[in-house]
């Protein structure tokens, strides 16, 4: 029987220009429901795992369809809070190409998740049974309320035997409900409340720094050149500020164009002070997937995620470097997806990680 995996944050109604129009041309949109969260429990229920989805949403029919789409990835609902008060938040999307980035224009203000109080929810009974619980940095950036919801998550998991996890995710736009603090002090201060409980961090290349003021080295992301070799350290610092975390996942990402991504990501294991960096060449040298025609690049720290959480809850798969060949293979192939979701497959990503990267079609 697979482990149950929780995830808690906020789903939104996704409204995207179609194809690469700006969002000051077009006059429709494509609508899809996604969050960072219920990203991470589709890939893990689409792997063949057990996730569970917590949230709040209102009580008409939009926040209907949106549940639809969550349940039918296979995730279970049963503890989704449906409010009174508060609304279905948005996100409209501009998609880039080529040197021209996409863009991303957030609606969520009094959504039901920012005004819903921690003790709303049924701690209880959501962590009966679960093995991890999974959280990112964007719930706490939306809100006070939200903020204190995600430590009460986190704590209530630990209380229950649960392992947790929570991707950084820095979103400069949404850390504004502290107007004495800029969006990193806001970040930095709340999150090093949760971090205490956490046992696996993962970031990207930016987030130690923007989060926790760790800075790797020569990096520069907007140049599109990382500098492998310091990520290590970065995780060493992590864990040196927070010594109960075991394990500090960072995607690397090189962005050469909005659509020709360089993509890899490092696995640092605490206890044997021992990075796992993936993807490998046949000498066992890191080097990162190339992709060149990215398709929908939004979901793919998410799918990182969800495909390290199911590896990490996998016998067969949870040794460091087969755990982050799984996740970066996962995630690779996400780009080639339109949407939040990953609908990626096990076999998929293992076929990747054993070297079929020739997108030839499987008859």
């Amino acid at each position: 029987m697979s482990q149950v995996v929780v995830t808690f944050g906020e789903i939104m109604g996704r409204m995207a220009a179609p194809a690469n129009l700006r969002l000051r041309q077009t006059r429709e949109f494509e609508v899809t429901y996604a969050g960072a969260e219920a990203s991470v429990a589709a890939s893990i229920c689409n792997f063949g795992g057990t996730a569970r989805y917590v949230t709040a949403l209102p009580k008409h029919a939009l926040a209907d369809a949106t549940i639809d789409s969550v349940r039918a990835m296979g995730i279970d609902t049963q503890y989704v809070l449906r409010t009174d008060d508060g609304r279905l938040g948005l996100y409209f999307l501009e998609t880039g190409a080529n040197q021209r980035p996409s863009n991303v224009i957030y609606d969520r203000a009094d959504s039901a998740v920012s005004i819903t109080p921690a003790d709303q929810y049924n701690w209880d009974a959501i962590f009966d049974g679960a093995q991890w619980l999974h959280l990112s940095g964007i719930t706490p950036a939306l809100s006070k309320s939200a903020a204190e919801a995600t430590l009460v998550a986190a704590q209530k998991a630990k209380a229950a035997g649960a392992k947790v996890s929570i991707d950084l995710n820095f979103r400069g736009k949404l850390w504004k409900w502290d107007d004495s603090k800029s969006a990193r002090e806001l970040a930095q201060e709340t999150m090093r409340t949760i971090l205490p409980f956490i046992d696996v961090v993962i970031a990207n290349e930016e987030d130690c720094h923007d989060v926790l003021g760790i800075q790797a080295g020569d990096t520069d992301v907007h140049a599109g050149t990382l500098d492998t070799s310091r990520y290590p350290d970065v995780a060493r610092q992590v864990v040196k500020q927070f010594p109960n975390i075991s394990k500090v996942a960072i995607t690397l990402r090189e962005s050469h164009s909005a659509t020709h991504n360089n993509w890899g990501a490092m696995l640092y294991d605490a206890v044997s002070d021992r990075s796992a960096f993936a993807p490998l060449d046949q000498q066992g040298n890191y080097q990162p997937y190339e992709i060149k025609n990215i398709v929908d690049r939004v979901g793919g720290g998410d799918s990182f995620a969800g495909g390290l959480i199911f590896a990490l809850t996998t016998p067969e798969l949870n040794a460091p470097q087969t755990a982050a060949n799984f996740a970066v293979a996962a995630s690779c192939l996400k780009h080639s997806i339109k949407g939040d979701f990953n609908y990626t497959t096990r076999s998929e990503a293992e076929a990747l990680m054993g070297g079929s990267a020739s997108g030839r079609v499987v008859r």
